[in-house]
């Protein structure tokens, strides 16, 4: 789950990190009194959505008085921000964070993540603040620095100034670097975030350092324990799709491709995508019904994929170990008949009453293409493509 940038900074001034004084303003009168009441003599007003590179969209805009900060914000709320990380569509700005200008003197790069590869986590350093680190790793490796946590171990004081002097800082910024990048550590333990970013991360001219921009990650599967972290959940910034999904308790990724997907069970979900990229297809989404799925979930799933104007061909590929596949088959038989599903659909039955379910299909009037294997569900999917 992604966080907006004031939340972020929320949370990162909890755990002790710096961050510049800001307010949240969701019209350009808010925005105004926000920039008075901050009484910097330049105020940066920011949109807020779920996306980086936001100043290139034009969505961050200095300004000098409070006058120029409701013009600002009368510019960037209501705008459709289009940035190297939004969706084609763009994202619809509703709310703007009004914040303290900061004397900078440099600007760096920190993040904390988890090395997968390594088994440890990872902090991230660079000297190239404020731009994509991506196109620093490509362009200028060099500049990377990486210092690996051990899980057991955590972070000890010596690596965290080992990476400042790689950094160039001086031993009077190093003393406030060590609390800054713990602060970080904690708060990425505490809320089992799955990286914490902040570029830039500066130096002031006056030796301070503070997270002038903050992007947070947090590991889907851990919010039941973080409930305050869950609370900050923004519909508005997410696939209306998968949000509907989440409400029923079904797994959904929106894909590019134009062959919906049911399966249940990730691993399986996994391999029906694999499979269906390897017969030459697209998937057009990643619809997990889950181990105990059932009639109910079977319809609501037909009905989240059908949503998909691109999905041209239903794939269906369930393994039955709990769940039973004549329940499945009732479950699909149900959905037809309310839906009306035009599209060709290929169905996989295997494990559990395989055979029922197969034979509750094959006594429908409905035109379903049985498979039995999976590479055979892939190749007969990607053939009905071509004629749906």
């Amino acid at each position: 789950m992604n966080v907006h940038e004031y939340q972020a900074k929320g949370l990162l001034r909890e755990f002790g990190v710096a961050v510049p004084e800001g307010i949240l303003a969701t019209t350009p009168a808010e925005a105004e009194a926000a920039a008075r009441e901050l009484g910097s003599k330049i105020v940066v007003v920011k949109a807020q959505v779920h996306a980086g590179g936001r100043g290139k969209g034009g969505g961050v805009i200095l300004a000098k008085s409070p006058s120029e900060a409701k013009q600002a914000a009368s510019e960037i709320l209501g705008m459709t921000l289009h940035t190297p990380q939004t969706p084609p569509e763009g994202k619809l700005v509703r709310k703007v964070y009004v914040e303290a200008g900061s004397d900078i003197a440099r600007e760096l790069y920190l993040a904390i993540l988890l090395d997968r590869s390594a088994e440890k986590f990872a902090i991230v350093a660079s000297t190239e603040g404020g731009m994509e680190i991506e196109e620093v790793a490509a362009k200028t490796p060099e500049k990377i620095l990486t210092v690996h946590v051990e899980p057991n171990v955590g972070l000890r004081d010596y690596q965290v100034r080992q990476l400042g002097f790689g950094l160039g800082l001086d031993a009077e910024t190093i003393v406030k670097f060590v609390p800054f990048v713990r602060g970080l550590f904690d708060l990425f333990m505490a809320k089992d975030a799955s990286q914490v970013e902040i570029n830039p991360l500066v130096i002031t001219g006056d030796g301070n350092v503070i997270a002038l921009d903050g992007k947070i990650n947090f590991d889907d599967g851990a919010l039941y324990r973080n409930p305050d972290i869950a609370a900050l959940r923004d519909p508005d910034e997410e696939d209306d799709r998968e949000r509907q999904a989440t409400e029923l308790d079904l797994a959904y990724v929106g894909l590019d491709g134009d062959i919906g997907c049911m399966v249940n069970g990730a691993g399986l979900a996994m391999a029906t995508l694999d499979m269906i990229t390897f017969c030459g297809g697209s998937p057009a989404n990643f619809l997990d019904v889950g181990g105990g799925a059932d009639k109910e979930k079977v319809m609501d799933a037909f009905k989240l994929i059908l949503r998909d104007d691109a999905v041209k061909v239903i794939l269906v590929n369930i393994f039955g170990g709990i769940v039973r596949c004549d329940l499945i088959a009732e479950g699909i038989l149900a959905a037809a008949a309310e839906l009306g599903i035009e599209v060709p659909l290929i169905v996989r039955l295997q494990g559990t009453n395989a055979a029922e379910g197969r034979k509750i299909l094959a006594d429908s009037d409905l035109n379903i293409i049985a498979a039995e294997t999976l590479q055979e569900a892939g190749e007969r999917a990607v053939a009905a493509r071509g004629e749906g």
